[in-house]
């Protein structure tokens, strides 16, 4: 499968001022998969250690200090010989030996002819927790669920995905329905690697779900490996309650849905936990839309989005008769399917991103995104009918700016809104940004 994280491991393998590589993002999107296809095809070999299964490196990086011995027992470990420029040293869930990430700067320092990348499913939580990081001394990305884009490539649809990188809006127009189609598949599917695969591999719908299923399990028992024990309880109770708030016509989160009398404090940590693991999305309120939008941030009102609308599908047991065939997917749950959808593909990229309302109106704007030196009130509509109200009061009351609506409508530029298919927005933003 082809990833478009992929070229930018590319670039950072000939960067002249290479550091070692953190490569952060949640279980099961793909990280050590892509590594070691980035390896196979970039390096003459590949040394892989997994700190989780591997206990002599765990033991290695805690007894040496210095990037000699540390290159040479990781390559006893893995009978690797490990030559710079040849050579890419994979260390796997790294957050498993937290010594690991101080021995990166060494590293960095002593050894920066070699090829070095670290990476770990609970990293984020790890950091959060007190592991200390070598800031400033290693490189950074951030792997996410497979967009949309790359769904298409996944299933052979190379030239489709050629036509929404350039933007050519003639033939996306032209082809809208096959895009609405595969979109739909990509809505029941998802972009978790392993249930794209086993679509693409013919597999059934059947056997996607139980992926789907399966990932999700996955994710409940890390809560209780490893999670602290009291915050067990309200990280499931907020886990559970995304879907159920997402569909509400106010997709605020509220605490008191969970349980009656429910406080804000009671559950930071839960949303924090589940935040850092990369299972989550927050979306803070603006409360002005203004560059730069961090100043207008309300920390404490927000709105919370499970990573993949796949998953999303299988935390709500959808039938795929509801979102491959038929128009009801595009018409119930009130546009939470596409709402995941769209700050699922927003995600992986570096764009800002909240959301506006005002308390004392109906006005609300479901994203607001700040590309660039401008900033951009966003509305989500989920079928072709975009009738709707706030986003015209909105840009009515504030003419400087101008608004992005999307939808399964055809592209079309007005001057105070422009209106982009929900299907090409991704790669919308990636010329824009």
């Amino acid at each position: 499968m082809k990833r478009y994280l992929y070229n930018d491991l590319i670039s950072w393998k000939s960067s002249k001022d290479r550091k070692p590589l953190v490569l952060f993002g949640a279980r099961q999107v793909g990280k050590t998969w892509l590594l070691k296809e980035f390896g196979r095809r970039q390096y003459k070999n590949t040394a892989f250690v997994s700190f989780d299964r591997d206990d002599s490196a765990s033991q290695l990086m805690a007894t040496e200090k210095s990037a000699e011995k540390l290159l040479r027992g990781l390559s006893a470990i893995t009978g690797i010989d490990i030559v710079p420029n040849e050579t890419l040293v994979i260390l796997d869930e790294i957050q498993d030996c937290p010594v690991a990430l101080t021995r990166l700067k060494v590293l960095a320092e002593d050894a920066p002819e070699y090829h070095i990348v670290a990476c770990g499913s609970l990293l984020g939580i790890a950091l959060h927790e007190g592991i200390s990081f070598p800031v400033g001394q290693v490189d950074e990305m951030f792997l996410f669920p497979m967009t949309f884009g790359e769904f298409l490539l996944a299933n052979g649809k190379d030239k489709m995905q050629e036509i929404l990188a350039e933007c050519n809006w003639d033939m996306i127009n032209a082809l809208s329905s096959e895009y609405i189609d595969l979109l739909r598949q990509y809505y029941y599917v998802g972009g978790m690697p392993a249930a794209v695969k086993a679509y693409v591999d013919q597999k059934g719908l059947n056997a996607v779900r139980n992926v789907q299923k399966r990932i999700l399990n996955d994710y409940d028992r890390d809560f209780s490996k490893h999670a602290p024990a009291r915050v067990v309880p309200r990280i499931r109770m907020v886990w559970q309650n995304i879907i159920s708030q997402l569909t509400k016509e106010n997709k605020k989160f509220i605490f008191g849905a969970m349980k009656k009398g429910a406080r804000a404090s009671e559950f930071e940590e839960a949303i924090q936990w589940l935040t850092d693991a990369g299972i989550i999305y927050k979306v803070n309120r603006v409360n002005e839309v203004r560059m730069p939008l961090k100043f207008y941030e309300e920390r404490n009102v927000f709105k919370l989005f499970i990573l993949d609308v796949g998953l999303m599908g299988a935390m709500g047991d959808v039938p795929a008769s509801q979102i491959i065939t038929g128009t009801n997917i595009f018409k119930e749950y009130k546009g939470a399917f596409t709402e995941v959808y769209v700050e699922s593909q927003l995600a992986t990229t570096n764009i800002p991103v909240y959301y506006h309302s005002v308390d004392s109106s109906r006005i609300e704007l479901d994203f607001v995104i700040q590309l660039c030196d401008n900033v951009y009130p966003v509305e989500v509509k989920a079928e072709e009918n975009v009738k709707a109200k706030s986003m015209k009061i909105f840009i009515s009351n504030n003419p400087d700016l101008k608004g992005i609506r999307l939808s399964m409508k055809n592209y079309e530029n007005q001057s105070w809104l422009e209106s982009i298919p929900l299907y090409a927005f991704r790669e919308y933003l990636d010329g824009r940004s």
